[in-house]
């Protein structure tokens, strides 16, 4: 299956939801013709100080789909997030769909089970997810078919979602003045990573691209949708045909610079879970700290 055998003109209605605190943009995206929607990238919130969680990002996601009568048919994750954690099983208790990542979902998860010290119990195989997608297979929502996009480099398991004219990309593209995601976590490669841009910008020129961060450079205010011509035109890492030797280079000496996400540990542990926290032995929510080893 190609890109070139589905339809890449009907423009889905698209709902952002920007999450302050992670810089996240979520989304809801809908069919046009019909009722049917799926949820791109959801938050749920955590204090860190008080060790609270809570949902009221997701309650605003699951608020406005409840108010429109929509039918939630799709959760998607774009990759497992280092910086927020997912609300996926929140959301579908609420509202019911299927829980969508790519299936290098399986890599992550052996090289972090290892990282946290998860025992046997913890599932390496993916199975927390409904369904596993591969580089070029679709799923419908409504009467829209979605053709997916492996585009590893940021995470091995990063993948792009096509819905029609748009493309959210979840961190394999940010917007054209923030360039690309970081490549120095455990998988990632700054090759491989240039590699799956050149593959999104393959798309055709007007199509839509929506991120999944965004943290205003130079004071603007906070933007999550471009097009793939602006990204070839005027993106600063890959735009205007830079080669893939200036872009190593570059994402190379920039990720050396970069701290770790604040989120980071918490975030790992649940989203290669699909959203759900671990538990301790008496079935109490618990997360781990390994030390020195990030």
């Amino acid at each position: 299956m190609s890109e070139s055998s589905v339809d890449l003109t009907t423009a889905p209605i698209v709902e952002a939801f920007f999450d302050a605190e992670t810089n996240t943009i979520s989304y809801v995206v809908k069919d046009p013709k019909t009722n049917a929607c799926a949820i791109i990238d959801s938050v749920m919130d955590i204090d860190m100080a008080s060790g609270r969680i809570t949902y009221t990002h997701a309650d605003t996601m699951i608020a406005y789909i409840q108010d429109n009568d929509l039918d939630l048919q799709w959760i998607i994750e774009t990759h497992v997030h280092a910086d927020h954690l997912s609300a996926a099983p929140y959301i579908q208790e609420k509202l019911g769909g299927k829980m969508g990542v790519g299936e290098n979902i399986t890599v992550i998860q052996e090289v972090f089970g290892k990282f946290f010290n998860e025992g046997t119990e913890f599932q390496r195989d993916g199975s927390q997810f409904d369904r596993l997608f591969q580089d070029g297979d679709t799923y419908q929502i409504g009467e829209m078919t979605v053709f997916t996009m492996a585009t590893p480099g940021h995470t091995p398991a990063c993948m792009v979602h096509v819905v029609g004219n748009a493309a959210f990309v979840g961190d394999t593209l940010f917007m054209p003045d923030g360039g690309s995601a970081r490549c120095d976590f455990p998988g990632g490669s700054a090759e491989v990573l240039y590699t799956s841009i050149q593959k999104v910008l393959s798309l055709p020129d007007e199509t839509r691209l929506f991120m999944c961060h965004d943290y205003g450079p130079n004071g603007r205010d906070i933007q999550w949708e471009t097009t793939v011509g602006e990204e070839k035109e005027h993106n600063i890492h890959v735009g205007r045909g830079k080669t893939k030797e200036e872009f190593v280079k570059f994402r190379t000496e920039r990720d050396a610079q970069l701290g770790m996400p604040k989120l980071i540990i918490p975030s790992l542990q649940v989203n290669m879970r699909a959203g759900e926290v671990p538990t301790d032995e008496d079935g109490n929510p618990i997360l781990k700290i390994p030390l020195n080893r990030l």
